[in-house]
């Protein structure tokens, strides 16, 4: 009798398999632009928790953390000072310990919005950095966490923020090194009222 009261178990729950539909420009379906899906992890309820680069590795390559199920994204470990960007073993351990704690239910990318709403979300961001302080340095890299949204080559990006220095100059400006073909772009201080 002691042997039935433990064999006893519930049965195991199926969850659907919940497969994204491919997108129709590339038939892929885990390969937004300007983005790449490194490691994926499933949560409780079979979200799917990213890890992603959109580094091209001339300065080291550095990943983001996103969960699709609740929106969880991460690009900097808060606990180290010095280097805060994720390597893969760090961003791979964000991931599987946001995966286990997290309950949320599965959902697929976002969809790829079109190049004017992308570019409005890229004004939006770019206008968001601004500070009544100072010029704000923008980097590709600080983009990282709305890629899954933006998802844009960095080609496009720079592009859009050229367009965006050359339309608005007292929102975005260029500064190109004198050494190399290097262009920095500053957020402009906002205006005093």
């Amino acid at each position: 009798m002691a042997l039935t009261f433990f064999a006893r178990r519930p049965a195991p729950a199926d969850f659907p398999a919940v497969e994204p539909e491919p997108w129709p420009e590339t038939g892929e379906t885990w390969k937004p632009e300007g983005i790449t899906i490194v490691q994926r992890y499933y949560n409780q309820a079979h979200a799917v928790v990213l890890v992603y680069t959109a580094d091209d590795g001339k300065a080291g390559t550095y990943y983001t953390v996103a969960c699709l199920g609740c929106h969880f994204a991460s690009a900097q470990d808060g606990r180290r000072t010095y280097t805060t960007r994720y390597n893969l073993s760090e961003a791979a351990k964000t991931a599987n310990e946001h995966a286990t704690t997290c309950r949320a239910l599965p959902r697929d990318l976002p969809a790829r919005p079109d190049d004017d709403t992308a570019r409005e979300q890229l004004h939006a961001w770019v206008r968001g950095a601004r500070s009544r302080k100072e010029d704000v340095q923008v980097w590709l890299s600080d983009l990282d966490l709305i890629r899954l949204t933006l998802q844009r080559t960095n080609d496009w990006i720079v592009d859009a923020l050229q367009q965006l220095a050359t339309d608005q100059p007292d929102v975005l400006r260029t500064e190109h090194s004198q050494y190399s073909d290097y262009v920095s772009y500053y957020a402009c201080r906002l205006p005093e009222n």
